[in-house]
């Protein structure tokens, strides 16, 4: 058996001394999550540059059964990224491998390596003439890596689909250091269990995803917006119907947003002006986007709001005249997390219910938060179209984030996932489950999916060294 000094010196044999980081002031980037509310320690950093690398470091792992906790851009919002205290781990960070391996413009297909972020993964699609669909708001520093091991989903889910969508192959290092490869871009492989779905969505529970092949889009060459004041909840969804019955596939985006939510942004980003006037309770921002003329896809966004303002359901609207303007509204729009952020004392419940009992949902959990936490501020946003609210009850103005986390964050988030359960929904809708979210899983998972997710993790990886304490509850 080694001592941790011969261990670390093997690890720094495979990837360099200035890849593998073991002083606490170069480590402690890597040990924080993004909202600074978990902090851990690792035996050391460790920036392999190729998939060759990051075998060998797991098969140096497996050896010494020293635990590894994957990492991308550290951008979760549920402590999935960062070793827990005292858990001997080491940090395995991909951003040295940032290379696009491959554009294919026939195929429609874009290689690269997990590395890679999602911001340069857009500009390289972008550089070809060809669009990748994913967008959230971290997308500067989130890394393809880990967008694939939380199945990330973002704001064109309606049109596009999520993650595990937009995939087509994956390169993976196994527990043991061996390598799983399939980057063939293929759209029809018929030849048994689809491996790559195992590592979508695991959280780095089961491998090291090391590149990829995403699927490719044309570009739109029309894209019209717009924010839109609607009665409530339930006159959004009529808005929505009407305008997939009206515009079908060209719906990229559709978006609520409550009063606070809005003030909230538009505070953070120092006052910025709100695009309705008066307020509106709730609002929608609305994208359609085609490969058509400019002045069709206009004329099918103004039937929409016509139809929707003869049913009562839409009050006002603001239309974007340019691109500049759609890339205000979305700024409000993606600004809002981050504003929560920074603010502190959020309570960020990500939650999907079937779209049809959205309404009711956002009904029943606002009073039950009130009466739980009078005063909170409620921050309401999210992806209507795809049934996805993040349902993010924030504290009053004159409460401190800590005490306002401390008197109410287990009963308003054990309300709220109860709600979603009984409508037949899911307490984590993109964020994943991480740390945060993951004793609770006993409550809303069966025996039997427990019972089979441990078997494929022990499967895979039966010393449990992959992201230890991560998104499965104790067996």
């Amino acid at each position: 058996m080694s001592t941790p000094i011969e261990f670390i010196a093997a690890l720094t044999r495979i990837v360099g001394p200035q890849a593998c980081l073991t002083e606490a002031a170069d480590t402690v980037g890597y040990t924080t999550d993004y909202r600074k509310l978990y902090r851990g320690d690792a035996l050391a950093v460790v920036l392999p540059a190729s998939t060759e690398e990051v075998s060998q470091v797991m098969a140096c792992c497996h050896a010494h059964g020293v635990r590894v906790v994957p990492q991308g851009g550290n951008t979760s919002l549920m402590g999935g990224a960062v070793p827990e205290q005292g858990s001997g781990a080491i940090v395995l960070n991909l951003r040295r491998m940032n290379r696009v391996l491959a554009v294919d413009t026939v195929n429609d297909t874009l290689t690269l390596q997990a590395g890679v972020t999602l911001s340069g993964a857009r500009a390289a699609a972008d550089a070809a003439g060809r669009l990748f669909p994913l967008r959230i708001g971290s997308e500067g520093s989130c890394q393809i890596g880990g967008n694939l091991a939380t199945n990330a989903g973002g704001t064109a889910v309606l049109r596009y689909g999520n993650m595990r969508d937009l995939v087509l192959g994956i390169e993976a290092v196994l527990p043991d250091g061996r390598i799983y490869s399939s980057l063939r871009g293929l759209r029809k492989d018929n030849t048994g269990y689809d491996l790559k779905q195992l590592f979508i969505g695991s959280e780095g529970t089961l491998g090291i995803i090391t590149a990829a092949v995403l699927k490719l889009y044309p570009q739109p060459r029309a894209v019209a917006a717009a924010f839109v004041a609607v009665s409530d909840p339930r006159a959004a969804v009529q808005l929505l119907g009407l305008a997939k019955q009206l515009a079908g596939p060209q719906v990229t985006a559709f978006e609520l947003v409550s009063a606070d939510a809005m003030a909230l942004v538009c505070d953070y980003l120092g006052g910025a002006r709100p695009p309705l006037a008066g307020q509106p309770a709730w609002m929608v921002l609305m994208e359609f986007s085609s490969t058509g003329e400019q002045a069709a896809l206009d004329a099918q966004l103004t039937q929409v709001l016509e139809g929707g303002m003869e049913q009562g359901w839409v009050h006002d609207a603001a239309l974007a005249a340019s691109l500049s303007d759609v890339q205000a509204f979305w700024r409000l729009r993606e600004e809002i997390s981050d504003a929560q952020t920074r603010t502190g004392g959020s309570i960020k419940c990500d939650v999907s219910v079937p779209l049809s009992d959205i309404p009711a949902f956002i009904d029943d959990a606002s009073r039950q938060v009130q009466a739980l936490a009078p005063g909170s501020r409620m921050v309401i946003y999210g992806h209507m179209g795809d049934g996805n609210v993040h349902f993010n009850p924030l504290r009053p103005t004159d409460t401190p984030a800590s005490d306002y986390l401390e008197r109410h964050y287990s009963a308003v988030s054990h309300a709220v996932d109860q709600l979603v359960h009984s409508l037949h929904g899911s307490i984590s809708a993109e964020h994943g489950i991480g740390v945060a979210k993951r004793d609770d899983l006993r409550l809303y998972k069966s025996e039997v999916e427990l019972a089979l997710m441990w078997q494929v993790k022990r499967a895979l990886d039966p010393q449990g060294l992959l992201n230890p304490g991560k998104m499965l509850p104790a067996s």
